[in-house]
């Protein structure tokens, strides 16, 4: 069971939902000590009082603000816990938005929120199913370690799932980094959203999304420990220079479905050709139904005309051609 990190309660208009907080995430990666290379010894970092220049023990430590160089104004964890503010207990529900009007990179890291007891079961459960049923996500605010936070509230598998999000003024303005001004065609986008299409998938489970790094390390710590030789690594691929984007998305959707198993139909072969060949053989078969339509019109409308023409020559040419009735003798 992870360990709370915080206690307090959410505030939904008039309606209090006690909570824990608890981590939502664990951390799987190898860590590293720092050793002295020479004898192998542990190096550590100590916490030494500058004034009576010995290690002091964690008891020993508190915060404090350094107003001068010489004025420094203790702040105990009581005085943290007591600020005069709405959100130093309570995490305060202010606003209800549609998750898309959220931008992702304002979301960071995420913590679950557990009703505390009994008391908290029903209105844990209400703001659960409210928050399902409006397919909205609540925006609230909370203060913790010494600094007041915007958070998101969600819901995931029946629990509320707290994330701290930036405020408007930490996230920096990507102006500046747009690339400079260029055109692309109408085909590269097709061949862009076919290879999204190939490389779409329903989950992101599966080899592909495996820590290959952590792997990768673990191979080369029994290595070690057995003293046998290190595994190899491959050769980087260097990328290549995009000189055709048409033949590298085609390029691109191949391999994706070789790596799926998946087998292309011969119908699809064409799926993604050049721009320019596609183009020409659009206007060249445009041109073929345009001189068709025009042929196929002309040579109606002169047969029309010839038979009109005919037609209207019939009736001098049948007062010239029908055989008389012979006379009676």
């Amino acid at each position: 069971m992870p360990r709370t990190i915080w206690s307090g309660a959410i505030s939904f208009g008039l309606v209090t939902v006690p909570i824990h907080v608890v981590g939502a995430t664990e951390d799987h990666s190898i860590h590293f000590h720092q050793y002295h290379l020479e004898d192998m010894g542990r190096v550590r970092y100590r916490k030494v009082c500058e004034l009576e220049g010995r290690e002091v023990a964690q008891d020993e430590i508190g915060k404090g603000y350094e107003l001068t160089k010489t004025q420094v104004i203790p702040i105990t964890d009581e005085d943290l816990s007591n600020l005069p503010l709405p959100t130093a207990k309570a995490i305060e529900i202010d606003a209800f938005v549609p998750l898309a009007s959220i931008d992702p990179i304002r979301i960071a890291e995420g913590y679950y929120l557990q009703p505390a007891g009994q008391v908290a079961a029903k209105p844990y459960k209400l703001l659960v199913q409210a928050l399902g049923r409006s397919s909205k996500v609540a925006v609230a605010k909370y203060a913790w370690s010494g600094r007041e936070r915007l958070g998101l509230l969600r819901v995931r598998d029946d629990v509320l799932v707290l994330h701290a999000m930036r405020w408007p003024d930490e996230v920096r303005d990507p102006a500046e980094l747009l690339p400079p001004p260029v055109e692309v065609t109408d085909e590269e986008i097709e061949g862009a959203l076919t290879l999204m299409d190939t490389m779409t998938t329903d989950s992101l489970e599966g080899p592909e999304f495996q820590d290959q790094y952590t792997e990768a390390l673990a191979q080369i710590i029994e290595a070690k420990r057995e003293e046998k030789p290190l595994p190899e690594a491959p050769e980087p691929e260097q990328p290549a220079q995009v000189l055709d984007l048409m033949a590298a998305l085609n390029a691109s959707v191949q391999q994706a479905r070789a790596s799926r198993g998946e087998r292309r139909e011969p119908a699809e072969v064409h799926e993604l050709p050049s721009p320019k060949r596609k183009t020409t053989a659009k206007k060249q078969t445009a041109a073929k139904r345009t001189t068709t339509g025009k042929t196929t019109t002309a040579k109606k409308t002169t047969a029309t005309t010839g038979k009109t023409t005919a037609a209207g020559k019939q009736p001098t040419t049948a007062k010239k051609t029908t055989p008389r009735k012979p006379r009676s003798a």
